[in-house]
């Protein structure tokens, strides 16, 4: 039986073959779709991981601050420093924008950290090349992925700043690398208006006799001291001591200063089942398609492959074959297919993944169950042509 399967394929090895290189190459797509999936929840975790946060506390009623906007007083970090079990807190700030930097356009996550103390909660854990922010102002800090060197010099907004520090696999959820820049220069960029806004806020205050009363000229100086200043976070990031537990730090926390706050798991949860949940639906659906796609071709060639050997059929039938012998030789033809689809499709998958701008994490496991549902498939597409195969008349054998 396996060697009439075996001098079957070496019979049509040609056709085999390079439909096994097209299947895989579908497979390939298939593997790379799961990873772009695995490598955004692996981006999430690794967002995570890097703040070095155990409690996020946001803006009341907000997602914040990766999910949705949030914006807290820059005091808050204060009052949450006096609250039981509390290690660290520190304010940090978060701006996804786009960079022009040597002629091109770079999208990154800007990253606001209170550089003055080492090891502060937002802080890149490790570098790979240069320094940490020390000064208070125009230094910062950026991921491999940018592309930026040290020395380089990009802006941001009206600012320039100088890249003393170089860090991997620091990046938002959607893969954006980060760029780090102190405190105070990152609030600026978000939260402040830029200069034509505040001369033309300063034109309508002056004009509006509800906020320039008679007698009180010092009321426009204060709405644009107002617009000037920028006294807002995105978040706290809190750390905290040995012995306390992240919902017995946080609920006091809730009750007391009147915020969200979200441990850990409710941060992935918010991540992964909110902020990434459509994508990974709409890769869900393209692997589903994926899959019908790959069915149909196996069946298709492997229906093509029998009915073009009726005769060779009808003959075996005619000496006797039994009918499960044919049918594990067609079933071996497509679970062949299958395995030389699945190995040119997991290295054509390995070779490609570094080249997507996206982040894509090829597992085991997946690998693991994709080859299971490779070989499933392929056995299911095989029963089409199992079926046309054993309706063949022996007498076809004789009748030319």
């Amino acid at each position: 039986m396996i060697s009439l399967a075996g001098r079957d394929i070496l019979h049509s090895w040609g056709k085999f073959v390079f439909t096994g290189i097209g299947l895989g190459l579908l497979i390939g797509v298939t593997l790379t779709m799961a990873g772009v999936y695995r490598g955004m929840v692996d981006d999430a975790q690794a967002m995570l991981d890097n703040s070095g946060a155990d409690l996020w506390v946001v803006q009341r009623n907000t997602l914040g601050p990766y999910a949705e906007p949030s914006s807290i007083n820059d005091d808050v970090d204060r009052s949450i420093r006096a609250m039981p079990g509390v290690a660290r807190a520190a304010n940090v700030t978060y701006l996804t924008m786009q960079i022009d930097h040597a002629g091109r356009d770079v999208r990154v996550m800007m990253v606001g950290i209170e550089a003055a103390s080492p090891g502060e909660p937002g802080q890149p854990p490790h570098l790979i090349a240069g320094r940490q922010i020390v000064r208070a102002h125009y230094e910062a800090v950026a991921d491999m992925k940018t592309g930026f060197d040290l020395g380089d010099v990009v802006h941001v907004r009206r600012n320039r700043y100088v890249i003393v520090g170089l860090t991997s696999r620091m990046v938002s959820s959607g893969g954006d690398p980060m760029l780090f820049i102190p405190l105070k220069d990152a609030q600026q960029a978000q939260f402040l208006k830029d200069s034509d806004a505040i001369v033309r806020q300063r034109a309508r205050t002056a004009q509006n006799p509800a906020l320039n009363p008679p007698g009180n000229p010092g009321m426009i100086d204060a709405v644009t001291a107002s617009q000037t200043s920028n006294p807002y976070v995105n978040v706290v990031l809190v750390q905290i001591k040995e012995g306390f537990s992240p919902d017995q730090v946080a609920e006091p926390i809730r009750r007391w200063q009147r915020l969200t706050v979200y441990t850990r798991a409710e941060m992935e949860e918010i991540l992964v089942d909110k902020l990434i949940a459509t994508s990974a639906r709409q890769i869900s659906m393209f692997l589903v398609i994926l899959s019908i796609v790959s069915a149909a071709i196996v069946a298709f060639i492997i229906y093509t492959l029998t009915m073009g050997k009726i005769r060779e059929i009808a003959v075996l039938k005619l000496i006797g074959t039994r009918n499960r012998t044919i049918s594990l030789m067609i079933l071996q033809q497509a679970l062949g297919l299958g395995l030389i689809g699945f190995v040119v499709g997991k290295i054509a998958a390995t070779f490609w993944a570094p080249i997507f701008p996206k982040y894509v994490l090829l597992l085991s496991g997946d690998s693991l169950r994709g080859f299971v549902a490779v070989m499933v498939i392929c056995a299911i597409a095989s029963l089409l042509a199992i079926r046309a195969a054993l309706r063949i008349d022996p007498a076809e054998a004789i009748g030319g």
